[in-house]
């Protein structure tokens, strides 16, 4: 897992456990992030909402989980979105469900 890989997770975790994280989440999500040693692609994926992608950087999908319900998105639609970023950003990069270069586990 790479360095920022590990500040994604933790900024994951936080929104899910810390009301004033997420209140700074929805009002000034920018300067949050800034707080975070983050990658121009994980910022972009975090301030876009970009499930799919995330999740192909390696992010845990219990996060995830909790963070596609924290934008919303009912469950098929992060199921769904999982496998778009698949699809569109190629096999999972990092983490638990990393992937083989042929798509298998």
């Amino acid at each position: 897992m790479t360095v920022s890989l590990y500040y994604v997770q933790k900024l994951l975790y936080q929104l899910n456990r810390d009301p004033t994280v997420r209140k700074r989440f929805d009002s000034g999500r920018g300067e949050l992030l800034d707080e975070y040693e983050l990658t121009d692609d994980e910022r972009t994926a975090l301030k876009s909402g970009d499930v799919g992608l995330l999740y192909v950087m390696g992010v845990n999908g219990q996060l995830l989980m909790h963070y596609a319900a924290l934008l919303g998105q009912p469950w098929d639609v992060y199921i769904s979105a999982m496998r778009e970023g698949v699809r569109k950003h190629g096999p999972v990069r990092a983490g638990l469900y990393s992937m083989r270069k042929d798509g298998k586990r």
